[in-house]
């Protein structure tokens, strides 16, 4: 594949075609609002294994931003099911990363199902804030760290759903 003069990818692109139809092509701003997606994704990755890393090996954590760590991980709703809420994180970033890389390459669905999964994150993580704030008044910035990765993935999508919708 190779970009032609205006940034957009020439050729097909992968997996496209299987009912005739070619997917529009990939500009070079795509290219990179996906591949930043991708990168956040990795961080949060590895800011929710390191918190599962913790949770499940049992170690407190302490705040050097704010002080409720102890108060947020150590509460009734940092599990789900008897898993760490972590380990939920960690799965949804990984597949997030995974979408994101995908539709770096051209895989125009895996954009859309980027998009299904991100809202979903979002709508957890404002539940999450919403706790924090209302319930356990408390803080912790490992998990404000992944509201702000989530929320700059959100508008991310947003970029990219204003990129692609024509002004009239």
């Amino acid at each position: 594949m190779s970009r032609n003069a205006a940034g957009e990818f020439d050729g097909e692109t992968p997996g496209a075609g299987a009912i005739g139809v070619s997917p529009p092509k990939a500009t070079l701003g795509t290219l990179v609002l996906d591949t930043l997606a991708a990168l956040l994704a990795l961080v949060g990755v590895g800011d929710a294994i390191y918190l599962t890393a913790q949770h499940l090996l049992g170690n407190s954590l302490r705040c050097t931003i704010t002080s409720g760590c102890s108060e947020v991980l150590g509460s009734g709703y940092a599990t789900f099911a008897g898993y760490p809420l972590a380990a939920v994180g960690a799965v949804a970033y990984f597949t997030a990363f995974s979408l994101a890389t995908l539709a770096a390459f051209g895989y125009a669905r895996a954009r859309g199902l980027l998009a299904l999964l991100i809202v979903s994150m979002l709508l957890v993580t404002l539940w999450l804030l919403y706790l924090q704030a209302f319930v356990l008044h408390a803080f912790c910035q490992y998990c404000l760290l992944s509201a702000a990765i989530t929320g700059a993935l959100a508008l991310i999508i947003l970029a990219q759903r204003i990129r692609r919708t024509p002004f009239r």
